[in-house]
C-alpha cells in the first residue's frame, strides 16, 4: 500500500493558522487556567486528605473520601432536597417561559415589545437585593403576596418559613427571572415558517391542532435546550437560599440543598478534598441526567431538515 502523505501547508495558510491561534490564545489560556487545570487538581483532591481547618501533612488517601460521601446521611439527605424542589421547579422553568412566549407571539395581543422589557427587567436588579425584596413581598404578615389574597378572602400561608410552602415560595422567586427563557422561546417561534401554520388551518386544525402538530414539534429544539440548561440549573441551586438564611437550612432542613452543602464544606468546614468528592458525585449526577435527555431527544426532538431514516 501507498502511504497517503498530508500536503504541506503553504505560507500563507501557515500565517493564517498562526494569526487564529493568536487571536484564540486569550480563550485557550482563560480555559487552562480556569476550567481545564482546576477540574483535574479537584479530581486529584478527591485522593488526598487536604484541609484548611487544621494542619495536617498531606497524604494519598485512596477512595477514602468517597466511601465517607456514601456514609453520610447529609448527602443523601440534600439530594433528596434538591430533586423534591427540581421536580416542582423544573416544570415551571420551562411550561412557563414557552407559554408566556406563546402569549407575546399572539397577534391579536398588543404592546407585546413592551412586555418583553419589562418581563427582561428584573435581569438589571442586583441578584441579592431581588431575593431580599422578594423576602418581604413573602412575608406572611407584612407581604404584599399575602395582602392580595387577603384581599379574596385567602389566609396566605407562611411561604418561606413553612416547610410545606418553602418550595412554591422558591418557585414564585424563581418565576421573577424567567424573561431570559421567555426571550429565547420568542426566537424560537418566530423562526417558525408561517407556511406551516397555513397549512394547518387549510387542513381544518384549530388552536390546539396547530399547536400539537406544528409549534411543538417546531420548538423541540428549543425545549429541550431549556430543558438541559434547567436540569444543570437547579441541581446547583443555592443562592436563593443562602441569601434567605444563610444556609441555615430552615425551615426544618428543608432548603439544605446539596450544593449549598457543598459551598458550606469548602468554606466553612475547610475540608478541600470532602468538598471536592462532593463537587464531582454532582459532575456525575448532571452527566448521567443530562445523558439521559441528550438518548431520549432522538424521540421526541424534530430538527428541521433532518432525514426521517436519521
Amino acid at each position: 500500500m501507498i502511504a497517503l502523505r498530508r500536503p504541506r501547508m503553504s505560507r500563507l495558510a501557515w500565517h493564517e493558522a498562526r494569526s487564529g491561534l493568536l487571536f484564540l490564545s486569550p480563550w485557550i489560556i482563560g480555559f487552562l487556567a480556569f476550567t481545564l487545570i482546576p477540574v483535574i487538581a479537584t479530581l486529584a483532591f478527591t485522593f488526598t486528605n487536604i484541609t484548611l481547618s487544621q494542619d495536617v501533612p498531606l497524604r494519598f488517601v485512596g477512595l477514602d473520601n468517597y466511601l465517607a460521601l456514601f456514609r453520610d446521611p447529609q448527602v443523601w439527605e440534600s439530594l433528596l432536597v434538591t430533586f423534591k424542589f427540581a421536580a416542582i421547579s423544573l416544570p415551571v422553568a420551562v411550561i412557563l417561559p414557552f407559554a408566556v412566549a406563546l402569549l407575546l407571539n399572539s397577534r391579536s395581543l398588543r404592546g407585546s415589545a413592551l412586555f418583553r422589557v419589562l418581563f427582561f427587567m428584573p435581569y438589571v436588579v442586583p441578584f441579592v437585593a431581588g431575593v431580599l425584596i422578594w423576602s418581604q413581598m413573602l412575608n406572611s404578615d407584612t407581604g404584599w403576596i399575602n395582602g392580595f389574597l387577603g384581599l379574596v378572602g385567602i389566609q396566605g400561608p407562611d411561604w418561606l418559613n413553612d416547610a410545606g410552602w418553602v418550595y412554591p415560595g422558591l418557585v414564585i422567586i424563581g418565576v421573577w427571572g424567567i424573561g431570559g427563557g421567555i426571550i429565547v422561546n420568542q426566537a424560537g417561534l418566530k423562526g417558525i415558517p408561517t407556511e406551516l401554520y397555513d397549512a394547518a388551518r387549510i387542513d381544518g386544525a384549530g388552536w390546539w391542532g396547530q399547536l400539537r402538530h406544528v409549534t411543538l414539534p417546531m420548538m423541540s429544539p428549543v425545549i429541550f435546550y431549556t430543558l438541559v440548561l434547567g436540569v444543570v440549573e437547579v441541581l446547583q441551586y443555592f443562592l436563593v437560599p443562602l441569601v434567605l438564611n444563610q444556609g441555615a437550612g430552615e425551615p426544618g432542613g428543608a432548603t439544605r440543598f446539596y450544593n449549598l452543602y457543598l459551598y458550606k464544606t469548602f468554606f466553612a468546614f475547610q475540608e478541600m478534598s470532602y468538598g471536592a468528592t462532593l463537587a464531582w458525585l454532582l459532575f456525575l449526577i448532571t452527566l448521567a441526567i443530562t445523558g439521559v435527555l441528550f438518548w431520549s431527544a432522538r424521540y421526541w426532538v424534530y430538527y428541521a431538515g433532518e432525514s426521517s431514516s436519521s
